[in-house]
């Protein structure tokens, strides 16, 4: 697409959108490739460690079983020999453990690179979360603007790891937000933006969550029904224990009899009895949870040593503290008390069981952290998802510095005014720009044209800007001024054997809903060859009264269409309708597309040029 005449208006110039930090001096493809390079150096010069660290393990080994030959064989040495290199291989042990772990964490930094480099290339559509989890069929605009799926917009902008992460930035493609709410997100995007550090720690970190943690299910687990204890079972049972251990003592030293050790290992048996149930139940509940806890712990640290100025961040940083400690904090005491209740199974623990009531006061002391913070554990969740949604527009910032934030119109008149407006999806070189503006003046555009020469793509380049708008992030164009718009469209509506639909019925259930939607807010509607399933009769007819309708509720929006009798709505609607096209030209026998948005109307049709092209006899 090349640039119209088309002008933007240039109304609440005043209300511009946030400042981000410059860049000028980093460049996205220098920097992710020098990093890369290094992550390759590191995982090059860990994988020679890992060798070598394997290769020593094994010689102690041999030398162990040897010395072991000589102690218990031979006789020839004394059995002390032994103990160096078993201190030796332990060593070693952890060692190579840690350099796994680093060696992992650089493969994950060479992917993490790749995949960014990859879509400063141009070539990352199959190479990243497609979102195929959040597609809806129903859904107004999402199938028809390619906002899920392969080679998407999820695709092109989620890095999140965590499932609330990739949930919240789904959501954000899938309903605009409010103006307060989008400014907020812009200034968080280009406070996080140069923060190539920080995206880079929690997409490492985010594989644990990704590959091991139940996001979802610790808030169910954090705020389900309590297990009851009554004060006294809490206050009774330190007080069997030291009961026991003191009468057990006395006994030894003579100073007591057996009877009231006896009695006190009576009490405990009772106890231990009356709280069995409850203490299984905390026990099969508490596993999955507090270790996911455990992984979403590494991400929350992380952020915790992090100090922002934008609004939006410091409230997300804010939900990680909980009266004075911060949520990794309170997660370290969930650990302690699993330790003990997993050192439980300890034989030394089984033995003396009963008379200290180990695994009962482990297991209280986790229902009683359960019941002071487990509340707070969505807030945790929802601060991190927010948290990856809003890296994940960083990101986008960062690495399409030509892509500007939206200006966030307060009028309450629809508009949609972009200077050099750009398909999000098609390489940046390779997308010719264009000039759009549907305002108070022009609520609709007419788009004419011939096969392949640029309509739909013109559609999904208005409709994807517009959800990038008011998902938070910046835009395909050099200048958009926007107000608060619900886009609807329908591009790539299709029949359905199981739903017994034509095309034609799915495609005018669409445009129901569109103006369902119409009714209640502001609607920014794109119709791809509006009504082309029925006679040209009723076409006329029914797409004229369909565009004056969404018009008159106050919509702005394109159409498309091949019959040039629906370019007569112009007619209709007088100066708030222009006609506009995309033309093309035949070159030797080949057709060539400018993709160049004119005004007026389109003059001729290249059907049977195509047609005459794939060898039809025509």
């Amino acid at each position: 697409m090349m640039r119209s005449k088309i002008s933007v208006s240039q109304r609440d110039a005043a209300v511009y959108p946030v400042n981000c930090v410059k860049q000028d001096d980093m460049d996205p493809l220098n920097e992710y490739g020098s990093r890369c390079d290094r992550w390759r150096a590191e995982e090059a010069l860990l994988r020679q460690r890992f060798i070598r660290i394997g290769n020593w393990r094994l010689a102690v080994g041999i030398l162990e079983a040897i010395l072991a030959c000589l102690v218990f064989g031979a006789h020839w040495i004394g059995g002390w020999f032994l103990l160096p290199p078993v201190i030796a291989f332990a060593a070693l042990a952890v060692w190579h453990r840690r350099v796994i772990r680093r060696r992992t964490l650089a493969e994950r930094a060479i992917r993490y690179y790749e995949r960014g480099m990859a879509r400063l290339g141009d070539s990352w559509a199959g190479t990243g979360n497609p979102g195929d989890s959040f597609r809806d069929a129903s859904h107004v605009y999402a199938d028809d603007l390619d906002a899920f799926g392969k080679g998407s917009l999820y695709e092109l902008i989620a890095t999140a790891r965590t499932a609330a992460g990739e949930r919240t930035l789904a959501n954000w493609l899938l309903s605009p937000a409010t103006r307060d709410e989008v400014l907020a997100r812009q200034e968080a995007a280009c406070e996080l933006r140069p923060g190539l550090d920080l995206r880079e720690e929690l997409a490492l970190l985010g594989e644990d969550v990704r590959s091991s943690a139940h996001a979802d299910a610790l808030g169910k687990w954090g705020t389900a029904e309590p297990v009851v204890f009554s004060p006294l079972l809490r206050q009774l049972a330190p007080v069997l224990v030291v009961a026991g251990c003191g009468t057990l003592i006395a006994f030894l030293a003579g100073a007591l009899p057996l009877w009231p050790f006896a009695a006190i290992v009576g009490l405990d048996f009772a106890f231990l009895v009356s709280v069995r149930k409850r203490i299984e139940r905390i026990v099969e509940g508490v596993e999955t949870p507090a270790q996911d806890l455990r992984i979403l712990s590494l991400l929350l640290k992380r952020l915790e040593r992090e100090s922002f100025t934008s609004g939006k961040l410091k409230d997300l940083r804010a939900m990680l503290d909980v009266r004075g400690l911060a949520a990794s904090g309170r997660i370290r005491r969930l650990e302690r008390w699993m330790e003990l209740l997993d050192s439980a199974d300890h034989l030394l623990i089984r033995v003396i069981r009963p008379l200290v009531l180990w695994r009962e006061q482990a297991a209280m002391g986790v229902e009683a952290w359960r019941r002071e913070t487990g509340r707070y554990i969505s807030g945790w969740v929802k601060a991190l998802g927010e948290f990856e949604a809003l890296s994940s527009l960083a990101s986008l910032a960062f690495e399409r510095p030509k892509w500007t934030f939206p200006v966030l119109s307060e009028s309450a008149e629809a508009c949609f005014e972009a200077e050099a407006l750009r398909h999000p999806l098609l390489p940046f070189a390779k997308c010719i720009p264009n000039d759009a503006t549907l305002n108070g003046e022009v609520r609709l555009l007419i788009v004419s044209g011939s096969n392949m020469s640029g309509k739909s793509t013109l559609l999904r380049s208005v409709g994807l800007n517009a959800v990038l708008a008011w998902a938070g992030a910046p835009v395909a164009a050099k200048h958009l001024r926007i107000s608060p718009l619900q886009p609807g469209a329908s591009i790539r509506v299709v029949d359905s054997l199981q739903d017994n639909r034509s095309r034609f019925f799915a495609e005018i259930t669409r445009i129901r809903q569109i103006v369902e939607f119409a009714k209640d807010r502001p609607v920014l509607f794109l119709l791809d060859e509006l009504l082309s399933g029925t006679n040209s009769h009723d076409r006329r007819i029914g797409a004229a009264a369909i565009v004056r309708g969404l018009v008159r509720s106050g919509a702005i929006g394109l159409i498309t269409t091949h019959d040039l009798a629906l370019t007569n709505i112009e007619r209709d609607l007088g100066s708030g309708a222009r006609n506009v096209h995309f033309d093309d030209r035949i070159v030797d026998g080949r057709i060539e597309f400018d993709y160049q948005l004119r005004s007026g109307v389109a003059e001729h049709s290249n059907a049977l040029e195509l047609m005459r092209a794939v060898g039809l006899d025509v």
